[in-house]
């Protein structure tokens, strides 16, 4: 019997599944590691050289994209499925996607990832109550990034740092101040450092390779502390109507911790705090690396405007200034 050829379209869809087969594995790599999740595991049907292709990832991303069009398969199916067939370390896992997830589901993801070798660890809980991060993330001593948003944090008694950790992010995050403040100063490699809307009112920092820093928050006070590589910082508060004393200029117990300052953003009410203290027309020491100012100014308080103008006067490097009117509503 006459063997039939496979049609036309077959033979074109096998070369172009070929055509990428024999592509080097990084580029193979790259290319999956683009696709959302679930497209990426599709790929497996593509050859026998694709099987496994996607199971080998070692970026994992499950977001709002990670859904299956069968009604009976649910988003924690979906994670299940992927970690258990997963093959190799695991070195980024995203988990943003998905409403009211169990908080057992995600200590369980959380534990198997402890067990991988995991560098770089994001937790997005958008809706329902803060999640507590279980105990064993913080065993994962090759952590560089770690971004958690709506947590719950209280290391046990034996954590002693992310050693290797670069960068930080919390967003909506609790945790106590002596907490921050421990979880800072034994991660001596961070080099970047976000904050929003922290749960304490006094803001220390204290990390000598910090390079980057952006904090939001209803802070009384920011100090810092052996923070000489400061070269890009962004800092937004909301006072409350607190009123803030001191003998000498918190500016220039700002700047003087911010010797290699190149972008630095003053907002919402931050200049308030700036502007407590004696001032001279001139800074003791000048701002020369100072590239890029951003300030939210109230012109109708003559301590900002010098503030701001002193600041200038100092600053002889800059190249983009950019200033935003802060409104005052008065009631009569």
């Amino acid at each position: 019997m006459k063997q039939r050829k496979p049609p036309k379209s077959r033979l074109k869809l096998e070369m172009e599944v070929d055509r990428f087969s024999n592509l080097p594995s990084d580029v193979v790599e790259k290319i999956l590691s683009r696709l959302p999740i679930r497209e990426a595991v599709r790929t497996s049907v593509l050859s026998t050289k694709w099987r496994y292709r996607s199971a080998m990832l070692p970026h994992l991303v499950f977001d709002d994209q990670c859904v299956s069009t069968r009604k009976n398969i649910t988003f924690v199916n979906i994670v299940d499925h992927v970690l258990l067939g997963h093959i190799g370390p695991i070195h980024k896992f995203e988990l943003s996607g998905g409403d009211c997830l169990d908080n057992w589901d995600i200590d369980r993801w959380i534990l198997h990832l402890s067990r991988n070798s995991i560098k770089e660890f994001i937790l997005v809980i958008r809706q329902g109550f803060n999640h507590r991060i279980p105990s064993c993330l913080f065993s994962c001593q090759d952590m560089i990034h770690l971004e958690l948003l709506g947590c719950v944090l209280k290391p046990p008694s034996t954590f002693k740092g992310f050693r290797n950790l670069k960068s930080l992010v919390f967003q909506r995050v609790t945790l106590a101040q002596d907490v921050f403040q421990n979880l800072i100063a034994c991660c001596p490699l961070l080099e970047k450092l976000t904050l929003s809307i922290p749960t304490f009112h006094h803001l220390k920092i204290d990390a000598p390779n910090l390079q980057f820093l952006d904090v939001e928050g209803d802070f009384e006070d920011v100090t810092f502390e052996n923070t000489l590589n400061l070269a890009d910082v962004c800092i937004r508060i909301y006072p409350r109507g607190r009123t803030w004393v001191c003998d000498n200029s918190n500016l220039v117990k700002l700047l003087v911790q911010l010797p290699l300052i190149q972008r630095l953003k003053i907002g919402r009410y931050f200049l308030q705090i700036l502007v407590v203290g004696s001032l001279s027309p001139k800074l003791p020491k000048p701002c020369l690396y100072l590239k890029f100012l951003s300030v939210v100014v109230n012109l109708n308080d003559p301590a900002e405007v010098l503030t701001v103008l002193c600041l200038l006067r100092s600053s002889p490097a800059v190249q983009e200034l950019e200033i935003a009117f802060r409104e005052v509503f008065y009631s009569w």
